[in-house]
C-alpha cells in the first residue's frame, strides 16, 4: 500500500514537472524571439551548426532496475552498447525490497524502448507505472513471468526466524489465502536462470532493433557459453566438496544456487525478510548445526553487520568458524560499474567463497 501511494505521489510529482519544463521552454523561447527576419535567419543557422556539433541522440533508450539485469544488456549489446541510453535504477546500493522510484525514475521508464524489471511483490509500483507510460509499444521484461514454473516460493526452513506473527493459525492460514504465496525474488542468483533471462532480453533487442539482430545473437551465443562454463565449474565444485551444507546468519536470498547444485542450507532469516534480529532460539538452533555438520563457516551477504553470524559463532562449541560473504548482488553500485564490476565476476567470486565454505 505505501508503494502504491508512493507510485501516485511520483506520478503526480512527474506531471507538475513536465507542465513547469513546458512552461519554462515557452518562456525562454519566447524571450530569446528574433526581432526581424534577417535576425531570424541567423539565429536559425546558429542552431543548425549547435545541433550538428551536438553529441548524436542515442538509438535505444533501455532501462533496467537491478544490476545483473543491466550488465546482462550491456554484454548482449557488445559494441551497440555505446549507441544505447542504459539506466540502473537501483544505482546507489539500495536494495530491491526498500527501493521506491523517484518520479525522475518514472519518467525514464514512461519513455523508454525496453524496460526490465524483476516481477515480485518488491516490484508492486511497476503496474501504475506502466499504465501512465507515454510510449505505449514498449518491450516490457518481467523475469519472473520469462521463468514461469521454475520460479520458486519463499520458504521458512527448520530455525529459520517465521517473521511477522499474524496472530492465531486461523488468520495466519485466512491471510494467505486471500493474498497467495510470495515467491523469492532471487533469480538472477542461478546461472541457469540467467541463460534464459538472457536470451529474453536478445529476443526483445532484435524486436526493437532488427538491423542489429546478428550482433545480439553473436552475443548471446559468446556470453552463454561464458555462463555455461561457470556453471559446469560450479557443479564440480560442489561434486568434489566434503560437505554440502550452507548455514547462514543472515538474510538466505541463495536458493536458486544451492537448488541448482544439490545442497542443503539452514539460515537466520528467508531472502526477503526485513527482520534484522534473531531470537535466541534460532541463535542455538544455528549453533548447534554447525557442530553438527562440523562446518568451519558461516557465512553472510554483502550488506550485513556480521553481528548475528558472530554470536551463532560464540555459541558453537569450538568458536572458531570463520565468517565468508556471498554477494547476491543487491548493492552494487553504479561506480562499482565503472570499476569493472560484472555479473560473471561475482558469480566467479563466489564460486570461490563457496568452495572455501565446502571445504
Amino acid at each position: 500500500m505505501k508503494k502504491c501511494m508512493f507510485i501516485l505521489a511520483a506520478l503526480l510529482a512527474l506531471t507538475g514537472l513536465i507542465a513547469c519544463g513546458s512552461s519554462a521552454d515557452n518562456t525562454a523561447a519566447s524571450s530569446s524571439a528574433p526581432s526581424s527576419g534577417e535576425d531570424f535567419s541567423e539565429a536559425s543557422s546558429a542552431m543548425v551548426t549547435a545541433d550538428a556539433q551536438s553529441i548524436p541522440e542515442k538509438h535505444l533508450n533501455i532501462v533496467t532496475t537491478i544490476f545483473s539485469e543491466y550488465d546482462w544488456v550491456r554484454e548482449i549489446l557488445g559494441d551497440n552498447a555505446e549507441n544505447a541510453d542504459l539506466t540502473m535504477l537501483l544505482d546507489n546500493g539500495v536494495d530491491l525490497h526498500s527501493y521506491q522510484p523517484t518520479a525522475q525514475d518514472i519518467l525514464k521508464i514512461s519513455t523508454c524502448d525496453l524496460f526490465i524489471y524483476v516481477g515480485g511483490e518488491s516490484d508492486g509500483w511497476v503496474s501504475d507505472a506502466l499504465q501512465e507510460a507515454a510510449n505505449k509499444d514498449m518491450k516490457v521484461i518481467d523475469l519472473l513471468d520469462v521463468l514461469d514454473d521454475a520460479v520458486k516460493e519463499e520458504e521458512i526452513v527448520e530455525g529459520m526466524e517465521a517473521g511477522e506473527e499474524h496472530g492465531d493459525g486461523e488468520d495466519e492460514e485466512h491471510e494467505e489465502e486471500e493474498e497467495g504465496p510470495e515467491y523469492d525474488e532471487h533469480v538472477w542468483l542461478s546461472l541457469r536462470n540467467a541463460k534464459v533471462l538472457c536470451e529474453a532480453i536478445t529476443n526483445a533487442l532484435t524486436e526493437i532493433d532488427p538491423d542489429h539482430a546478428a550482433d545480439y545473437r553473436s552475443n548471446l551465443t559468446s556470453y552463454s557459453e561464458k555462463l555455461d562454463a561457470l556453471d559446469a565449474a560450479y557443479q564440480s565444485a560442489v561434486d568434489s566438496a566434503s560437505r554440502k551444507t550452507l548455514l547462514f546468519g543472515d538474510r538466505f536470498p541463495f536458493r536458486y544456487l544451492v537448488d541448482d547444485y544439490g545442497l542443503s542450507y539452514y539460515a537466520a532469516f528467508a531472502g526477503c525478510s526485513a527482520e534484522t534480529e534473531a531470537s535466541f532460539r534460532t541463535i542455538t538452533f544455528l549453533a548447534d548445526k554447525v557442530d553438527e555438520f562440523n562446518l568451519t563457516s558461516v557465512l553472510t551477504i554483502e550488506s550485513s553487520d556480521q553481528k548475528i553470524a558472530q554470536t551463532i559463532i560464540q555459541n558453537t562449541k569450538e568458536k572458531n568458524q570463520n565468517i565468508l560473504t556471498l554477494n547476491s548482488m543487491q548493492s552494487v553500485t553504479s561506480n562499482d560499474v565503472a570499476a569493472g564490476t560484472g555479473y560473471l565476476s561475482i558469480m566467479e567470486s563466489n564460486l570461490d567463497v563457496l568452495k572455501e565454505a565446502l571445504q
